[in-house]
């Protein structure tokens, strides 16, 4: 049921966010796989708005019905979001990292907009879902949960949250997958050096804090693409161009309790594990105007 779900999720965003087939395409013309489906994927992200009959407390069900087991807590403070990651139950299911918009911390004006569309789920949706039927989880995922917004609510959210404008349109839209760079190829399995053939390639890297975003511990880096502009449909057939979503990649170095094993033994579990708020807080700005409107 969760390869299923997982499966269901990666196909829509592949549809959607066409950096995805460019990146696998690009790696597999330079040999660094053979197929799509030698990637690992080291996590997947949601967004949520944090409102009582939704957000993290809502979507995370699904997940942990499925096995995922709730980790650690990040808060970040200027973006006025909270977040959790959570463990698979294999190692070979990515992790999952959801974020939710801290709703009652923004202005009047913005909670009332946002409100305005998620009052109309007026319970838990999940509650009325089927969890064992993978089919009616694929389906939830990828369905409106309120009306279209219009393009004057949404830009009124974007002034203050590009994260809340974000959600309002996309709703539980699959925001990134992440490449696990550390088992490529020598040449590639570094996120410095994955970085270099992205940008031969024509892809352009988010560079808020840096194109690499580096734990305080040296033992997680991430890089992400800028999304691309996406022409969406408001409310009333109005259309604008807003950002879609992006792909992610990241390299987690051997814990030094494990430095010695040969690399052919080396697993998942004795790679540096978890996220880092620091990274994860430039990440978020890959769907932000100071990224996408840039020009070079």
């Amino acid at each position: 049921m969760l390869k299923d779900v997982l499966n269901g999720l990666m196909e829509r965003y592949q549809q959607r966010v066409p950096d995805v087939a460019a990146v696998i395409t690009a790696m597999i013309k330079e040999g660094m796989i053979r197929k799509a489906d030698d990637i690992e994927n080291d996590h997947i992200a949601f967004r949520t708005m944090g409102v009582p009959q939704l957000g993290v407390a809502s979507l995370e069900k699904i997940f942990l019905h499925y096995g995922y087991r709730k980790m650690d807590h990040y808060h970040f403070a200027a973006k006025k979001l909270d977040a959790w990651w959570y463990a698979p139950p294999a190692p070979q299911y990515p992790r999952i990292f959801i974020s939710e918009l801290r709703v009652k911390d923004l202005s009047q004006q913005a909670q009332d907009i946002i409100h305005s569309y998620t009052r109309e789920v007026s319970s838990d949706p999940v509650d009325q879902l089927n969890l064992d039927d993978s089919a009616a989880v694929d389906t939830f995922l990828h369905s409106a949960l309120w009306r279209t917004p219009t393009v004057a609510d949404y830009k009124l959210l974007a002034a203050e949250s590009e994260y809340a404008a974000w959600v309002i349109y996309n709703r539980y839209y699959l925001n990134h997958f992440t490449v696990s760079v550390h088992n490529l190829p020598t040449g590639y399995n570094t996120v410095a050096d994955f970085n270099t053939f992205l940008e031969k390639h024509g892809f352009r890297l988010n560079d808020a804090g840096g194109k690499i975003k580096t734990s305080p511990d040296g033992m997680l880096l991430q890089s992400a693409t800028v999304a691309r502009m996406i022409t969406a449909e408001f409310a009333g057939g109005e259309k604008q161009d807003i950002a879609g979503s992006y792909v992610e990649f990241a390299e987690r170095k051997v814990l030094p309790a494990f430095a010695g094993l040969p690399p052919g033994e080396i697993r998942r579990e004795h790679r540096r594990e978890g996220f880092e708020a620091g990274n994860a807080d430039k990440i978020f700005e890959s769907t932000y105007a100071a990224q996408t409107k840039k020009t070079s």
